[in-house]
Formats: C-alpha cells, structure tokens, sequence
C-alpha cells in the first residue's frame, strides 16, 4: 500500500510511516516499490500549516510571510502515480521538511514548487528570495531546480570561436553536482540560515524519517555528523532526478512526439525562436524539434553570458553603488582558475558580470526573470532582448548605458549575435505582435499538457532554421 493516500488523516499518515520505518530492509524494497505520488514533484500529504505541509509538531516561522499570487497554469502537472526509490523518498521527506531552517518554517519546497515553475521566491515580490527570517532577502533569483540532473560540471571549453564557460550548479555554477548544490540554502544566512552541518543533520536524526536515514545509509550515519550532511545532498538530488522534476510533458513535447500540432501563433514564435539572424534564442536555449530525444530540447546550453540586465533596486546590497554582482567572479564564489586547454589570451576577467543561463522548460510560470530577478514578468524579457539595443534608455534611464556591472567589465556584455548586434538606429530586433508569438511559445514549454486519445494532429509543416551564422554564434548549431 502507499504510504501516504490523499484521504488519510495526518495521524494514519504518521503511523503508517512509523510502521514501515520498522520494515527489514528486503521489505523496504518491497514496500518502496508499490509506492506512488500523485503530484508532481511528489509531496507527501502532510498536514497543512500556513505556509502549505509541513511535517508533525513543525512550528511556523516567528513573523508570517507576504502571500504570493501564483501564475495560472494552463497545463496543470499531470497526476502521474510513479513509484519511488526509498533514497528518493527520503530525499523527499528532507526536501519538505520545514523544521530544517532557523527559524522553523522554510523548505527546500518553499522556493521550488511546480505551480511556480520550479523556482519561487518565497512570498518575496522583489525578484530574490526571502529567507527563513521574514524580511530578508537573497542576492540573486531562486533558479528552477527541474531538469537539473542534466547540467555537466562547471568547465572551460576551447572551442574555434573561443573559450566559454559551461556547466556547473548556481547562477554562477560554483556547485559541480547536484548533491553539492542541495547543501548550500541550509547554510546560506539569506535562505534556510543554519549555523553548520551539524545542527542540520542533528534536526534529521530527530524528524520521523530518521530510521529512514539509518536504513538507506547505514545505523551510525549520525555518529558522522559530516558524511550524514553529505548524504543529505545524495538524497536530495535523488528526489530532484525523478520524473516530477523532469516529466518533458509540455505541449512542445507533444508536438515533437507528433501527438498534437502547435497553434498558429506558438509556431510562428517558435520559428522566430530559432532565427539565429533576428531573435536568436536557440543559441543559448538549445532545442531540435526534428528530434525525439528529451535531451536534444533542453533549452539551455548550460553556457555562460553577460546580457546586460538592468539593476535591481529591491537587492539589498544594491544600495552600495560601489556594490556588483560579478556571477563566475564572485561573490558568492572565488573567481575559478582557467584549465590548462584556455589558450594564455584568455583571461579569466573575460568572464566577469557573466550568468549561466537557465532551462526554458515551465519559464512562463516563474515569478521573476533573470540573475537578479530585474524582470517581473515575461514579457518585459521579451521586450528587453528584441528592444537593449534601440532603447537603452528605457532599461537604463537617461544615461543609457547597462548599470549593473562596473565599468571595467562593460565590454564582457554580449553585442557580437542577434539580437544584441543591431545598432541603436536599426530598431527592435523584431515587432511586439511578434513579441507576442514569442511568448506563446514559451508557454508551450510548461509542463503537465495533454492530448485527446482520439485528437487527429494536422500534418505539420517541415521545420528548417536559417543556416548558422559562425561570427554571431560562436557555439555553433549544438
């Protein structure tokens, strides 16, 4: 039987977790194996505090947080009963736990839940997250954790039109692994605000699923306060590579299958997607929709670039104006060593100001865009790269010129492809009504569509994007 059922009480779903914590492990197996989730990602029915489930005797936190308008989702996450590792549930019931912050009351689930696209910010409207202490706030945007078991470690690569950066967890890709970047909200003072390793793995060993802990990794995981926080990330990561953070269940995933067509509009923002001579999203959000491989429609290269974005006022440390967030160069991480392939007129200042650039999948269920979280709606994004160029003025008030990098590192901001090598008096990369197409698109990346078993899909016209240009796409057509 499952171990949780949308119709039990709070008190049958904690007996019967107990009952099972008792289990040989053979019968975890057994057990595990008839387990499923009807949500995506899969959260245990738990009782619902103000904050949404927490687990038995959780108290809030200190000082409620704001409430949250929460985007529409037209495709709802499908109810998908998937059966679950009992490393994965584990990772689950770590993943909910509001007791694992100080104080109580904040989650990896907090800033991470389907209906937001993955990545929420926490009741906080200024674009960064607010932590567990009400009122403050992160550096930069809380980033989508779906699809991330797909991101390569960080790296510098040597290609023919130059050395970039790719890979790696965070916006500035300090975190090799998943497991690793799991870890780093317990710790960060801004996010779930631990003092160390030790008292986290000390609130594990006391939460009904310690047994859980002891089963899957050994009866004296507490006695190794370090391994223990370690294995944390291990189950985390778990719990974020299965199918309800990665389902490719989007509309667009059913057009490649050849199970539904795209409407006119979403097409043709599709097309302009691809353009690499006008909006040019594909070479940075790779996707193939001649191919029927889920890893060949990413939407992201994983790669590394400065665009300029404007600054945000709402980030705390942004009201030092001496103040900068440098992304690969700090400061949040030390600036990386350049790798012996870098040729040696390549210096690792190239890099400063430069974000890696996130996964498209469920984009238009986010609650804010970009590094900094500058943008709090899609369209503005929309507008920004088809207009940085024409009217600078616009992001960056009177003086025109990108504000939130210092001087030194202006000229890391892309402007060498479409859309960002048009000069001022060519104009908008392409029209609003286009704008428009664009977005209808992106919405057709948001997971949890589906189709009727007797829906006839209109044949679909060949799909071909224009050659690639080497001087304004430097990673090619990959």
């Amino acid at each position: 039987m499952p171990i949780f059922t949308p119709f039990q009480s709070p008190q049958t779903k904690l007996r019967n977790l107990s009952a099972l914590l008792l289990l040989s492990s053979a019968a975890w197996s057994t057990v595990l194996s008839t387990q499923a989730f009807a949500q995506a990602p899969r959260v245990p029915q738990l009782p619902q505090g103000p904050q949404g489930p927490t687990l038995p005797n959780t108290p809030n936190p200190t000082t409620p947080l704001p409430s949250t308008t929460v985007p529409s989702n037209q495709n709802p996450i499908p109810q998908v009963p998937v059966a679950q590792t009992r490393l994965e549930t584990l990772g689950q019931l770590i993943f909910t736990d509001r007791n694992l912050s100080v104080p109580a009351g904040t989650a990896c689930v907090s800033c991470h839940t389907a209906g937001t696209g993955f990545a929420s910010n926490h009741g906080s409207r200024s674009g960064v997250p607010q932590g567990s202490i009400a009122g403050v706030l992160g550096l930069r945007n809380a980033m989508s954790n779906a699809y991330n078991s797909f991101i390569p470690p960080f790296s510098f690569q040597n290609r023919p039109q130059g050395v970039v950066a790719i890979g790696g967890h965070f916006w500035d890709g300090r975190a090799d692994t998943l497991a690793l970047q799991a870890l780093g909200p317990f710790l960060a003072a801004a996010e779930m605000n631990n003092p160390n390793a030790e008292s986290v793995v000390r609130k594990v060993a006391a939460a009904p699923y310690a047994a859980l802990m002891r089963a899957e990794f050994g009866n004296d995981i507490f006695n190794n306060p370090t391994l223990a926080f370690q294995k944390l990330g291990v189950a985390i990561a778990a719990y974020e590579s299965t199918p309800g953070f990665q389902s490719f269940s989007s509309k667009y995933d059913a057009f490649v299958q050849g199970k539904t067509a795209l409407a006119a509009n979403e097409l043709r923002g599709m097309n302009l997607f691809m353009d690499r001579r006008r909006a040019n999203c594909v070479s940075c959000h790779a996707m193939n929709p001649n191919s029927k491989d889920p890893k060949d429609n990413l939407f992201s290269q994983f790669t590394y670039f400065a665009l300029g974005v404007p600054r945000n006022p709402a980030i705390p440390q942004n009201a030092n104006p001496s103040f900068f967030d440098l992304g690969i160069c700090g400061p949040t991480r030390s600036k990386p060593a350049l790798t012996a392939n870098v040729p040696n007129t390549t210096s690792i200042d190239d890099f400063c100001g430069k974000f890696r650039m996130p996964s498209l999948r469920n984009v238009a269920l986010r609650e804010a865009f970009m590094h900094n979280g500058a943008f709090k709606n899609l369209s503005d994004v929309i507008a920004f790269y088809a207009t940085r160029n024409a009217d600078p003025r616009r992001w960056y008030g009177p003086a025109g010129v990108p504000n939130d990098l210092p001087a030194a590192y202006l000229k890391n901001i892309v402007n060498d492809r479409p859309p960002f090598n048009r000069p001022a008096n060519a104009g908008p990369a392409f029209t609003a009504a286009e704008g428009d197409d664009l977005l209808a698109f992106l919405r057709t990346l948001t997971d949890g569509y589906t189709t009727s078993a007797n829906a006839v899909v209109p044949a679909t016209p060949s799909i071909t994007a224009p050659a690639a240009n080497p001087r304004s796409n430097p990673f090619g057509g990959q």
